[in-house]
């Protein structure tokens, strides 16, 4: 299966997911997700403008290091 078609790239090679996409991916709901990037110090959030992504790799070390979130 090729990891890219037309105009998407697989979640799992993408550096920053949408909140969606991230809690998918994850298995996290959505609500936690956006409480986790509400925080002013978080270093997994990318904002672009008003729309908020989430470094994959950077949110997977942090999930990484945690007994529950």
């Amino acid at each position: 299966m090729n990891d890219i078609t037309k105009d998407n790239v697989a979640v799992e090679n993408k550096y920053a997911l949408t909140i969606k996409e991230a809690a998918d991916y994850f298995n996290i709901g959505e609500h936690r997700i956006r409480e986790l990037t509400d925080k002013r110090d978080c270093p997994f959030v990318l904002w672009v403008g008003s729309k908020r992504l989430v470094k994959r790799k950077v949110f997977e070390e942090y999930l990484e290091k945690q007994f529950s979130i």
